[in-house]
């Protein structure tokens, strides 16, 4: 998978499920992922397009999110919210692996120079 690919999934993921998340608890704060993953979507194309800056930006904006996440996972668990769980997982799990993938591209990049 491909650093666009991913970051195209994780923030679909984070539009999408952060939305699902304010829809089911009207919580402002499930707004948040819903904020960064338009942040990421609009810099996909510049993804794509191998641009440096914007891959920084994106992989900044991707980890912040990911530590963000934490806190909300701790408080569907403590609340035993088997569905605000799944929901939090999933965004995690996208996030780390759109990182990981990330990582994987900039040291691609930097043998090939």
């Amino acid at each position: 998978m491909n650093a666009s690919k991913a970051n195209l999934i994780n923030s679909i993921s984070l539009i999408a499920i952060g939305g699902w998340g304010y829809f089911s608890g009207s919580s402002m704060t499930a707004l948040i992922p819903v904020v960064f993953g338009v942040i990421l979507l609009l810099c996909n194309n510049g993804i794509k397009k191998e641009h440096k800056i914007i891959a920084h930006v994106a992989v900044l904006a991707t980890f912040i999110c990911l530590l963000g996440l934490f806190m909300p996972l701790k408080g569907a668990i403590e609340r035993a919210d088997n569905l605000g769980i799944i929901r939090v997982t999933i965004m995690t799990l996208t996030c780390a692996v759109a990182i990981v993938t990330f990582v994987q591209s900039f040291i691609k990049a930097r043998r090939k120079n």
